[in-house]
């Protein structure tokens, strides 16, 4: 028989609520997913009011300050706080997107944040991304060239050339596109998803590589690249504005013209 509800142990209870003090002048409140594996205790949505009048706009500044003033036991990566990195991946009112990017201002009424979703939890807001990465490695995203570089210049390439990859180019592996696709729930282990994808398509497409016939080959498969059904929410959801789903779609145009 088929189970539509979560485990006993996976469903989400209220937590702890964490009042701003009686001066607070503009209270925002987070609602925040917390989870500790060693702590045996079911999944938990804790409740802070934070005083924007003393924080700074994006909804990292409030993670921190909540991780600094409030709660030192929340957990969440982060790093440039420039949206480069990728690290502060997670879901904020109901969309994947970067904390650091993501303006309080955006939201409406109460910030909920979640970790990336259909992902293994570490702690807190911070998912388990080893499959991610390994699918990523997957594709051998370096450049293959059997010809050697010239001994006084680098492998140029004209200006056309170069702007087929600019754009994948500008992944910053931050998992948003992949953990927004239910293809990628449902078949996460055999499905590579638009991350790597597009990370493939981009080796794929680069005029200064000579691997082009067995990264295509490597992508013919059922579930590595097939699995694409076009519902385009890794587009919809990219924080950096790029389009997967266009690069997804080119590789299966690449591999349909090598059959005929």
């Amino acid at each position: 028989m088929a189970e539509f509800r979560l485990p006993a142990n996976s469903r989400i209870g209220k937590g702890r609520e964490f009042r701003a003090d009686a001066a607070a002048k503009r209270i925002k409140r987070f609602v925040v997913y917390r989870y500790d594996p060693d702590g045996g205790e079911n999944p938990r949505m804790d409740t802070y009011e934070v005083d924007m009048e003393r924080c700074g706009p994006m909804v990292l500044d409030a993670l921190i300050k909540i991780k600094n003033e409030i709660d030192p036991t929340l957990t969440f990566r982060r790093s440039c706080r420039e949206g480069i990195c990728g690290s502060c991946a997670m879901n904020i009112d109901g969309t994947n997107t970067l904390a650091c990017i993501k303006s309080t201002e955006e939201v409406n009424g109460e910030v909920k944040v979640y970790p990336l979703p259909h992902l293994p939890v570490v702690k807190d807001l911070v998912p388990d991304l080893t499959n991610f990465y390994a699918q990523y490695a997957s594709i051998k995203p370096w450049l293959q060239s059997q010809t050697p570089p010239p001994p006084d210049r680098e492998r140029l390439q004209t200006k056309e050339d170069q702007e087929k990859i600019n754009e994948p180019s500008a992944c910053i592996l931050c998992a948003c596109c992949s953990t927004s696709c239910p293809s990628y729930w449902w078949n996460g282990d055999r499905y590579l998803g638009p991350a790597a994808l597009l990370a493939a398509y981009r080796w794929i497409v680069d005029s200064r590589d000579e691997a082009t016939g067995e990264r295509l080959d490597h992508l013919e498969d059922p579930f590595r690249l097939y699995r694409c059904h076009t519902i385009m929410n890794c587009t919809r959801t990219c924080p950096k504005g790029l389009n997967p789903a266009k690069a997804i779609s080119e590789t299966k145009q690449l591999l349909a013209k090598r059959r005929h």
